[in-house]
């Protein structure tokens, strides 16, 4: 059991890895910092698209990676 957990949890933090890579970067640098928080603030940039998925995906991955990690950590 605590093998296959293991291995269960490596590949969701490679898939969640992955996930994080292939999103695209919310802000450009300071200028990004000051002006692209007053944009989110108002709704004025929506995710669309390929970009909602992977939003979603990342954070189901990452409730699953922080469920495997305490099954991992309960199990040993």
């Amino acid at each position: 059991m605590h093998t296959f957990l293991s291995v269960l949890l490596i590949i969701v933090s490679l898939f969640m890895i992955v996930l994080v890579l292939l999103q695209s970067s919310k802000s450009a640098g300071l200028s990004g910092a000051i002006s692209g928080g007053a944009e989110q603030l108002f709704g004025k940039q929506k995710v669309r698209g390929f970009e909602a998925v992977l939003q979603r995906l990342t954070v189901i991955s990452a409730v699953l990676f922080f469920v495997l990690a305490i099954l991992v950590g309960y199990v040993a």
